[in-house]
């Protein structure tokens, strides 16, 4: 009735698991439950993420200009921190974008809203999923369509690795490292007093006090109790290089890289092996997700190798190999011998 309106229903807004007001309530429930989540701080993570950034940016692509070498470093590394990157394409390039939001039907996305960087501040647009190149790693069964960075999938490592360094560089800022305490005979407290001020100032400060021991009768001073205590901490009784070493190998072995890669007694085939592991089992794979991605959005086949640039093979194995089947091929034609089904019995051939 005139004068009352109708109440009109109330619009629920909510958020999405991938916008910003998220992550900024991830990070805090983080902080509160005591995982501060800098481990990526740390030159353990760095040093993997510069590998993965190598590796990638040197892949050989085929099928498309718009995979430069920069947009796969920046692909690399936001895959390795965040476990996905995000692309708006357009008709000549690739545009990063720093945060999205989107829309899924039967756990595919279909829609985005895009915050793409510029100077002086970014700007947000809407664009369906075919003008997106939606890169994606670690994703779980439940959200298929949001990736995991290698330090998610293993919160309790990395917290380890970053509360190890933290503690070790609290000590060595303000641990008492090189500090001792000097007895001294019995003197007035002004004497005392200027002779502890006289050691101030360095690195290692010498704590003076009285002996323990007191003379009588004018007999000599004792000198059992005059010798210097050490005060430093003994941070090998806490195990903290067994510790330290043992999560920086868990670490790395999150990305794909072997321990040995960092031993410092390491060899030159064990860097060799080293660096053909990750390129096949951890960037190759990556490699082959975006080449599959890229075709379906640029509509022609995309391909990236990093094999090849990286050189991760064995050289000598292979020579060998080209030797055998050279002579292998000799041999099945002075025989008379099909070469091409001599090849598929041992599955050699092209399909």
């Amino acid at each position: 009735m005139w004068p009352f309106k109708r109440k009109e229903p109330e619009v629920e807004t909510r958020s999405s698991g991938t916008g910003y007001t998220t992550q900024v309530m991830q990070a805090r429930a983080d902080y509160i439950t005591g995982i501060e989540g800098v481990a990526e701080l740390t030159g353990t993570v760095q040093g993997c993420v510069s590998l993965w950034e190598g590796g990638l940016s040197l892949a050989d692509v085929d099928g498309t200009e718009m995979l430069t070498p920069a947009m796969l470093a920046l692909a690399a590394r936001s895959l390795a921190l965040r476990g996905e990157a995000v692309f708006y394409m357009t008709d000549d390039r690739l545009i990063p974008a720093s945060d999205w939001d989107l829309t899924t039907r039967f756990s595919r996305p279909v829609a985005y809203r895009l915050g793409l960087p510029d100077t002086g501040g970014g700007k947000s647009i809407t664009a369906l999923a075919a003008e997106v190149l939606h890169l994606r790693i670690g994703a779980d069964v439940t959200m298929p369509y949001v990736g995991q960075s290698p330090l998610r999938r293993a919160r309790l490592t990395a917290g380890l690795l970053q509360t190890m360094e933290s503690a070790l560089a609290e000590i060595y800022t303000n641990g008492p490292l090189g500090s001792s305490v000097a007895p001294f005979p019995e003197a007035p407290d002004q004497d005392m007093s200027d002779l502890a001020r006289g050691f101030r100032g360095f690195r290692g400060k010498v704590l003076v006090r009285e002996s323990v021991n007191v003379t009588a009768a004018g007999g000599p001073a004792p000198q059992t109790d005059l010798k210097p205590s050490d005060v430093s901490p003994d941070l090998s009784k806490a195990m903290t290089k067994e510790t330290l070493a043992a999560s920086r190998a868990s670490i790395e072995m999150v990305f794909g890289i072997l321990p040995g890669l960092s031993n410092v007694s390491t060899t030159g085939p064990m860097v060799r092996e080293a660096q053909r592991h990750l390129a096949q089992w951890a960037l190759q794979p990556v490699a082959a997700m975006i080449g599959q991605e890229a075709s379906e959005k640029l509509g022609q086949t995309v391909t990236l190798d990093v094999m090849r640039p990286l050189q991760a093979f064995d050289a000598g194995g292979r020579a060998r190999t080209v030797t055998a089947i050279v002579q292998a091929l000799a041999l099945a034609k002075e025989s008379g011998v099909d070469a091409d089904q001599a090849l598929k019995l041992v599955d050699w051939g092209d399909e």
